[in-house]
């Protein structure tokens, strides 16, 4: 994929996270997502250990890496939910 795509691709995807959340987050219901955090914009740790906090995720999309979304909207944006 072009890097003008990916750039798109991540715009439409924080739009939809943004009309999304406005409603859900509005009652506090989120979900742990796996896969759809953006470098330097993951909520915790990676669930492999590879970093111990927030904002300290190194490539965009690391399945390791994970940001609490709005409940429903995970596997919209191309994420996995995650069990733990």
């Amino acid at each position: 994929m072009q890097s003008k795509q990916k750039l798109m691709l991540s715009a439409l995807t924080g739009l939809m996270v943004l009309g999304a959340s406005a409603s859900v987050m509005a009652e506090g219901e989120t979900e742990k997502c796996l896969g759809v955090a953006m470098a330097g914009q993951n909520d915790c740790a990676s669930i492999n250990g590879s970093h111990s906090c927030a904002g300290q995720a190194t490539v965009d999309h690391d399945a390791a890496d994970w940001k609490n979304v709005p409940v429903g909207t995970c596997t919209q944006m191309g994420g996995e939910v995650s069990s733990s």
